[in-house]
C-alpha cells in the first residue's frame, strides 16, 4: 500500500513496523527430503513431503525459546544449500556468533537477516523496477488488466491518500470480483480525517489515488466495495470489489502475466514465482521459508492511528533484496508460479521488507471468501 501526501507528494508509513513471528520444539531428528514416490515438487520441497512436515513441527515447538532472544522476530521452515531442512531464524539484524544454538533436536538452525517487515508502500510515482514495458500506474481503456495501480475512491485522510494494487480476478458464486488486500480498500474504520468509513457499494477505481494526485476524478470505477472483514480476526489480508460489467477484463488477465489457470498450487521451498503489481511491475523471485507468521500492525485510516495488530500464521516467506520482487504500492499483488501459460496462483502478497516478501496462501485466501479463481 502508498500513501501521498496531498498536494506535496509525500509518504508515511501506510502500516506501522511489523516483526516475523512463528511457534516450535522437539526431539525429532530430520533428515534432507526425499521424494515420495513423486517428481512433484510440491511433494519434495512442500508441506506434503514427511521431512519437510517433521521439521514444521521442530520449528513450531521450540519458537517460543528463540524468540525470547533480542533482535530475534521470527521464525520459519527451510532449506539450507545442501537441501536438508532447516530452522530459520528471522532476526532484524545479524546476531552476534554464537548467540543462536546451532542445532536444536538434529535439525540445523539459520539465521536469516530480515530487518522490519511492513505492508508495501513506497514513493508515489516511483519507477518501476521489474523492467516491464507497460505503465502499470496508468489509467488503462476498459476493460482493464489487472495487477494496476488501484484502490478504495475515498481512501484520503488527514492530508494524505493512500491506495495499492488491484491484483487479480476470481469468482463467488456467479459473479466476478477484484481481489486485493484489506489494507488497501476496506482498511478505514473510523469517521475520522475524511468523515467516513469504508462501506459497501464504494467505488474501487483505477488508478489508486496515488497516481492520479489524489483525485479520484482522474480515475475510472471499475468494481464495487464488498466489506469482506478479513481483518482482525481471521488470518487473511484480503478485500474485493464486484465487478462493474464491461470495466474489467472478464477472462482475468494480468498486465505482463496473462490469464491464469483456474487451479491454484501450493508453496514449496525455492519454487520460482513471478508476480504483476503497480510498483514494481513485473518481477520474480523465489519461496525461501513455509510456516511463517507475520505480526502488522494496521491504521485505522489513511494516515490514521493505530486500530489493531495482527498476527499471521502459515504465511509464505520470499526473496526481496533490494525490494526488486515486492515495492512499494505493490500490495494486492497476485503471486503465481513462474511458468509461460496459465500459471496457477501461490499466493496474495501483502508485506514485506528490502529483504524478504510475506504472502498469504492462496488457498487459504479463497477458503475465507468461498471463491474460485478465474482462468483457463
Amino acid at each position: 500500500m502508498l500513501r501521498n501526501r496531498r498536494g506535496l507528494g509525500g509518504i508515511l508509513a501506510v502500516l506501522l513496523v511489523a516483526s516475523l513471528f512463528w511457534v516450535g520444539c522437539s526431539s525429532d531428528t530430520v533428515t534432507s527430503p526425499q521424494a515420495p514416490n513423486s517428481g512433484d515438487p510440491v511433494l519434495i520441497y512442500g508441506r506434503g513431503n514427511p521431512a519437510i512436515q517433521s521439521a514444521m513441527d521442530i520449528q513450531v515447538r521450540n519458537t517460543p525459546v528463540l524468540m525470547a532472544t533480542d533482535r530475534v522476530v521470527g521464525t520459519a521452515t527451510g532449506l539450507d544449500d545442501k537441501g536438508a531442512p532447516v530452522i530459520l531464524v528471522l532476526t532484524e539484524s545479524a546476531l552476534p556468533s554464537g548467540t543462536l544454538p546451532a542445532r536444536i533436536d538434529g535439525l540445523k538452525v539459520q539465521e536469516m537477516v530480515v530487518g522490519h517487515i511492513v505492508a508495501m508502500k513506497g514513493k508515489p510515482g516511483g519507477g518501476g523496477g521489474g523492467g516491464g514495458k507497460i505503465d502499470h500506474k496508468a489509467k488503462q481503456t476498459p476493460p482493464i488488466q489487472l495487477g494496476t495501480s488501484g484502490g478504495w475512491a475515498y481512501d484520503l485522510a488527514n492530508g494524505y491518500c493512500c491506495g495499492g494494487t488491484l491484483g487479480s480476478l476470481i469468482q463467488i458464486g456467479g459473479s466476478q470480483y477484484v481481489l486485493s488486500n484489506y489494507h488497501v480498500l476496506e482498511a478505514d474504520i473510523v469517521n475520522g480525517g475524511n468523515n467516513r468509513k469504508a462501506a459497501n457499494g464504494d467505488p474501487v477505481i483505477q488508478p489508486g489515488l496515488i497516481d492520479v494526485n489524489c483525485g479520484a476524478g482522474a480515475a475510472q470505477e471499475v468494481a464495487t466495495l464488498v466489506l469482506k472483514h478479513s481483518l482482525p480476526n481471521n488470518n487473511v489480508d484480503c478485500a474485493v470489489g464486484q465487478v462493474i460489467p464491461g470495466m474489467v477484463s472478464s477472462d482475468g488477465a494480468i498486465l505482463e502475466i496473462g490469464t491464469l489457470s483456474s487451479q491454484t498450487v501450493a508453496a514449496f521451498v525455492n519454487q520460482k514465482v513471478k508476480k504483476s503489481g503497480r510498483t514494481t511491475a513485473l518481477t520474480r523471485s523465489s519461496v525461501t521459508g513455509l510456516n511463517a507468521s507475520v505480526s502488522v500492525s494496521y491504521e485505522d485510516e489513511c494516515a490514521g492511528n493505530t486500530a489493531f495488530t495482527k498476527t499471521y500464521t502459515g504465511q509464505i516467506v520470499l526473496k526481496n533484496r533490494g525490494s526488486k520482487f515486492l515495492g512499494g504500492g505493490d500490495s494486492g499483488s497476485l503471486m503465481v508460479e513462474d511458468v509461460d501459460t496459465n500459471p496457477r496462483a501461490v499466493g496474495l502478497l501483502f508485506a514485506g521488507s528490502s529483504t524478504s516478501a510475506i504472502a498469504n496462501p492462496i488457498d487459504d485466501v479463497l477458503s475465507f471468501l468461498n471463491a474460485s479463481m478465474v482462468g483457463n
